[in-house]
């Protein structure tokens, strides 16, 4: 596997992530977030949302479903454009250098993003020589695809794999080529736990030289050392009341419906 070579330690120092529970400080942060709003159809998601990452961190997004977990991982990805604020790498707003950003970083989102035509090793290959500009080296991909438990699929099209073992392939991705920072969407889903144990070495092979990674998951992933951030701490007041009420909910009888659903069917 190629490794992630490590950021440059030299970066000016940036503010602390307001409304999550980190370490202490040990140096300067590479990528921040400051003040940064998501509106979706028209609706505030989250504003003022700060954070910090630094070499080897582990950012785990936490918050009730419509919180904006997937929505900050495609902000962070530049996929989404804030609604508010910046996003930084060494202090620099990366929207001064999209292409720069999209280079450094994974994002591995709900979708697998195969080609279903093409075979387990043709799909890797495409997509890694896609980030490399040039076709992978065989042993690369072998690498990666072994790592992930499909190697002996190689050959196979990607229309015959199923739903774990698509996913595998789609976080083969991060395996294949070199990126600092990871950006991980619900990765866990579908996979058995001799995977999840997978990706977890994974995640922390690429934090040991000095990567980072963002996790948004509802499942048991055993990241050490990672901090948390509680998206629902950002959200607007009208919108907290919802996001609590919607949650509560959910944890009750799930034939009931939404708070939010029985204030509108009673309105006239």
């Amino acid at each position: 596997m190629n490794d992630t070579k490590s950021p440059s330690r030299n970066a000016p120092k940036a503010p602390e992530a307001a409304g999550a529970d980190r370490p202490p400080d040990n140096g300067g942060g590479l990528f921040t977030g400051r003040g940064l709003v998501c509106v979706r159809g028209g609706r505030t998601v989250f504003e003022g949302l700060d954070f910090t990452l630094k070499s080897g961190d582990a950012l785990v997004l936490l918050g009730p479903n419509g919180s904006g977990k997937s929505s900050l991982l495609r902000i962070m990805a530049g996929l989404l454009k804030p609604g508010g604020g910046d996003l930084l790498w060494y202090g620099y707003a990366v929207t001064d250098d999209p292409e720069s950003h999209h280079a450094r970083q994974h994002y591995v989102g709900h979708l697998d993003g195969l080609k279903a035509a093409m075979t387990v090793s043709e799909n890797l290959s495409f997509w890694t020589g896609l980030r490399m500009g040039e076709a992978p080296p065989p042993g690369l991909i072998r690498n990666a695809l072994d790592t992930f438990g499909l190697d002996h699929l190689a050959d196979f099209p990607a229309r015959m794999l199923s739903a774990g073992q698509k996913r595998r392939l789609s976080l083969a991705r991060v395996l294949a080529s070199p990126a600092d920072l990871w950006l991980l969407d619900e990765p866990a889903v579908a996979l058995d736990r001799e995977s999840v144990a997978t990706l977890e070495q994974a995640i922390a092979r690429h934090r040991r030289r000095g990567g980072m990674v963002v996790v948004a998951t509802h499942s048991e992933i055993a990241l050490s050392r990672a901090w948390p951030l509680y998206l629902d701490r950002f959200a607007p007041s009208s919108g907290l009341a919802e996001l609590r009420e919607d949650a509560a909910t959910a944890l009750g009888d799930g034939g009931h419906k939404s708070a939010r659903a029985s204030r509108q069917e009673a309105q006239p």
